[in-house]
C-alpha cells in the first residue's frame, strides 16, 4: 500500500471513531494548494536539463503550513500529498500553530555537484517564492537536504523579500538556526521511549532496545537512551546489524562510525547479524529508525519486543500495524514519536521571529515539555477508547484540526 493510501486509511479510523461526516473528511484529506514548477538548469557539462518541483499545502486551519523539502528519485506528487498531510496531523498532535506542508524534486542528490545542487535549489525557489514565508508556509530540512540547503533558501527567498530568516528552518546556527535542532528528532525520539517505560513502571537500566538505523536520529537516540542507563543491545546501518547482549558501548560505536566515514563496518566486540534479524531479536523495544516499511505482514508475527517507538517514517505497513495490535504490542507511531524535529524547527522560527536567540538548555526543556504532554495526551485517548497508540495519535491530531476549522467558521 503506498503512503497516501496508507495515510488516508489512518484517516478514516480515526474519522471513524470521532464520528466525522463524509462532507469534513473530504475537506480535511484535500490539499488547500498544490503546484507543480519546472527547474531547468544548465549542468556543469554544458547540457541543459529541466526538473519538476513539487510543493503541496495541506491545511492551515491552525496556523502557517510547515514541512520539509526532500531531494529523492521518488518523490511524485502521490507521496507529496501524503506527507503534506500526515504534517498537518503531526503539527496538531504535538500541538504546534502549525498546518502541513510538503516538497521536493525527483532528484538523487548524490548525482550533482555542489553548484548544480546550489542552482536547482535557487531555480526551485524563484518559481515558488512568492507562495511561503513565515506566515504561510515554512519549509525544512528533510531527505536529501541538509541545513546548507536550508541556507540557500533563504538567501534566495531573501532577494526577493528582504531580510527574513523564519522564511525557513533548519538553518546552519551561524545563520540563525537553533542550537539542538540536529539532536531534536532523535532527542524526541528518546523523550518518548522514556515515557512508555515510566508509564508502565520499567526501569532504564533493566530495559534492552535495539535501534535499526544509525544515521542522525538512530544516533542521537542511542546517545541519550544510554545516557539514561538503557542497555542498546543491538545498531545497524547499510552495513548490516551489530548486536552485543550484554549492551554496546554507544559512545565508542560514535566514535567509530565518525571515524570511518558514518559506517559501522568492522566494528569490533558485536556479533554481526542483518537488519531484518535485528527486527526480531529478544528485547524489550524495538526503534525502527532507518527506512520504511521495514515491518511487514511477514516480520510482525516474528517480533518479540513488546514496544515499537517509530523512529523513521511510515516503518510499519498496515497489515503488520494491524498484527502487532492484534498481538498485544504497543507500537508509539511516528507522528509522535518522531515529532521532535518540527517541534525544534517551531522553537526556530519562534526565535527568528523575535530576533531573540534561544540557549541549547532551554530548547531542550521545551522539547522535553512538549513530548512529554503529547504523549500523555495520546496515551489517555488510546485507553478511554481502547484504540491503537496510531489511531489515538490521528484522533488527537484531526480532532484538533476539526475544531480550528470549525472556529474559524470553515466549517
Amino acid at each position: 500500500m503506498d503512503a497516501l493510501k496508507s495515510m488516508q486509511l489512518y484517516f478514516n479510523r480515526a474519522a471513524d471513531r470521532l464520528d466525522l461526516p463524509e462532507s469534513i473528511r473530504k475537506m480535511l484529506l484535500t490539499s488547500k494548494r498544490e503546484v507543480q514548477v519546472q527547474v531547468p538548469i544548465i549542468r556543469d557539462n554544458g547540457e541543459l536539463e529541466t526538473f519538476v518541483g513539487y510543493r503541496v499545502q495541506h491545511d492551515n486551519s491552525r496556523g502557517p503550513m510547515k514541512g520539509g523539502f526532500r531531494y529523492h528519485p521518488e518523490v511524485d506528487l502521490d507521496e507529496v500529498r501524503a506527507l503534506a498531510a500526515l504534517m498537518t496531523w503531526k503539527t496538531a498532535v504535538v500541538n504546534l500553530p502549525y498546518g502541513g506542508a510538503k516538497g521536493g524534486l525527483a532528484i538523487d542528490p548524490k548525482t550533482f555537484s555542489p553548484r548544480e545542487l546550489e542552482t536547482i535549489t535557487r531555480k526551485f525557489i524563484d518559481g515558488i517564492h512568492d507562495i511561503f514565508g513565515p506566515d504561510i508556509d515554512i519549509p525544512a530540512p528533510d531527505m536529501g537536504t541538509n541545513d546548507k540547503v536550508m541556507a540557500w533558501i533563504m538567501n534566495q527567498y531573501g532577494k526577493y523579500h528582504g531580510f527574513s530568516p523564519a522564511c525557513v528552518t533548519g538553518k546552519p546556527v551561524d545563520m540563525h538556526g537553533l542550537p539542538g535542532r540536529e539532536e531534536a528528532t532523535g532527542r524526541g525520539v528518546a523523550i518518548i521511549a522514556l515515557k512508555v517505560l515510566s508509564r508502565l513502571n520499567r526501569k532504564p537500566q533493566q530495559t534492552r532496545i535495539a535501534i535499526q538505523g544509525f544515521g542522525n536520529v538512530g544516533t542521537f537516540a542511542a546517545k541519550f537512551l544510554h545516557e539514561s542507563e538503557c542497555k542498546i543491545v543491538a545498531i545497524s546501518d547499510v552495513s548490516g546489524g551489530y548486536f552485543k547482549s550484554d549492551g554496546i558501548d554507544i559512545p565508542a560505536a560514535l566514535r567509530y562510525a565518525m571515524e570511518h566515514r558514518g559506517s559501522l563496518e568492522g566494528i569490533s566486540g558485536c556479533e554481526k547479524i542483518s537488519n531484518a534479524e535485528l527486527l526480531t531479536l529478544d528485547c524489550d523495544m524495538l526503534i525502527p529508525a532507518a527506512l520504511g516499511g521495514v515491518i511487514t505482514k511477514e516480520i510482525a508475527p516474528k517480533i518479540k519486543a513488546p514496544f515499537i517507538v517509530e523512529a523513521a517514517n511510515a516503518p510499519t505497513n498496515v497489515d503488520a500495524d494491524d498484527l502487532l495490535f492484534e498481538r498485544g504490542i504497543f507500537v508509539v507511531p511516528d507522528i509522535l514519536a518522531n515529532a521532535g524535529g518540527v517541534t525544534a524547527s517551531y522553537f526556530e522560527w519562534v526565535q527568528n521571529r523575535q530576533h531573540y536567540s534561544w540557549g541549547l538548555n532551554r530548547c531542550r526543556q521545551e522539547l522535553d515539555h512538549i513530548m512529554g504532554d503529547a504523549f500523555q495526551q495520546v496515551w489517555d485517548l488510546g485507553k478511554e477508547h481502547k484504540a491503537s497508540l496510531r489511531t489515538a495519535a490521528y484522533m488527537l491530531g484531526i480532532g484538533r484540526v476539526r475544531k480550528a476549522a470549525a472556529l474559524a467558521g470553515i466549517a
